[in-house]
């Protein structure tokens, strides 16, 4: 499938690699099938990704795992909210948090209220709200320049 990004220009992505959303993301239901964009030599530890919208060429989200900023990050979900993707273990659960980057880069943050779980298995995911006490805006500048100079 051809896809003509606004950031990556024109991309060929495997019917295989499209994860649905079923109720598309916060402020965007209409959007529900995504794709993720990384630099696969990157890969890793702190690695940004971008969550690609194949609905919508223009619309992008930078994502990052949580566990990279917060390592003890453990959310807590409405079992309910679940059900739609299927059998989810440990194994198969990716989890996701939209990264904003403001004028100001020293703040940027990420959201950890509100991830994307992702079952890996059958390559369907939502849009959670966390019943934990985690912030919109986590910042992370200071915790990937560590990384960075620890790599």
């Amino acid at each position: 499938m051809k896809a003509n990004t606004r950031l990556f220009g024109e991309i060929d992505i495997k019917e295989d690699k499209i994860i649905k959303l079923k109720e598309g993301i916060i402020g965007f239901p209409d959007l529900q099938n995504f794709t993720l964009i990384y630099d696969e030599e990157k890969e890793g530890k702190g690695s940004i990704k971008w969550l690609q919208s194949m609905d919508d060429p223009s619309f992008a989200l930078p994502v990052i795992n949580p566990l990279d900023v917060k390592p003890d990050y453990q959310m807590l979900v409405n079992e309910e909210g679940l059900e739609s993707l299927g059998k989810m273990t440990e194994e198969n659960t990716f989890i996701l948090v939209t990264i904003t980057v403001p004028e100001k880069i020293e703040e940027m943050s990420v959201n950890l209220k509100a991830p994307f779980v992702i079952n890996t298995d059958n390559l369907q995911g939502a849009q959670m709200i966390v019943e934990d006490d985690y912030p919109i805006k986590y910042k992370i500048y200071e915790i990937l320049n560590k990384k960075k100079a620890g790599e």
